[in-house]
């Protein structure tokens, strides 16, 4: 919450992990669901407006569908260009995808909305993993039962290996999607309040916006907003569309 960083702005405002998330949310609020093109359209438009926020992968594809190429090319395309394409853009925008599905449904959608962007299974897998946490702590269960709903559910080979053992592997909070989500659950894993796993996620270096962005919404489903502190709230941007939006995702949900 302070001004200044690597991107100067202003306090309490937003990076693109926010955007994304809020592109989601409204796409699956206006759609009542996983519309690929509207949510396609939604994710550009966030871009347009803040291109420095966004991350290599996401950057390439995104000039792509703007110069006319369909979204699925266009990941498959930067996908073949660099030889991957599992950055962390997939986990930091879905957990709305867990607040309105349940189930297997919440592993189909995060791979499809994945792939929007992301032509690495990986990348679909470990957002997978993570809404489904999201998915079931928004449902009342507890985290650790909510941990292993996520394992049951997760058919990613690697993904699974990592994400099913955490606690075997070092925390590591880099641009990478499956080290970002492990990062977020071992943190949420390994503390006992919203500010506590917050506090820790976004002073643990590295791409400390989207590892603050990820272990939020797992942090958020599991404690509620109450848990929130009030100083944090007062000056965040968009505060009144975030509440709203949160809301009606509430309401669709199924």
């Amino acid at each position: 919450m302070e001004p200044g960083g690597h991107l100067p702005r202003r306090a309490g405002t937003v990076t693109d992990d926010t955007l994304q998330a809020l592109a989601v949310a409204e796409s699956l609020i206006t759609c009542r669901g996983f519309s690929a093109p509207d949510l396609a359209f939604r994710l550009l438009a966030g871009y347009r407006a803040h291109p420095e926020y966004y991350g290599p992968t996401s950057s390439r594809v995104f000039d792509l569908i703007e110069a006319g190429v369909d979204p699925a090319t266009a990941a498959r395309r930067v996908h073949e260009e660099r030889g991957a394409s599992r950055t962390n853009g997939p986990v930091m925008r879905g957990p709305p995808i867990g607040i309105v599905y349940s189930g297997r449904d919440v592993e189909e959608v995060s791979m499809a909305t994945a792939r929007l962007t992301h032509h690495d299974p990986v990348a679909g897998a470990a957002s997978g993993f993570v809404n489904r946490m999201v998915s079931e702590l928004c449902r009342g269960r507890s985290v650790d039962t909510a941990y292993l709903a996520a394992v049951s559910g997760c058919r990613e080979p690697e993904t699974l290996e990592i994400l099913g053992t955490w606690r075997a592997h070092q925390v590591v909070p880099s641009l990478d999607a499956l080290e970002i989500a492990h990062a977020a659950i071992a943190i949420v894993m390994t503390t006992t309040s919203f500010a506590g796993a917050l506090e820790a996620a976004v002073n643990m270096g590295g791409d400390s916006d989207t590892l603050g962005a990820v272990t939020g919404a797992l942090a958020g489903a599991a404690y509620g907003a109450g848990a929130i502190p009030g100083d944090w709230l007062a000056p965040l941007e968009l505060q009144p569309r975030l509440v709203r939006l949160a809301d009606e995702l509430a309401r669709i949900s199924r």
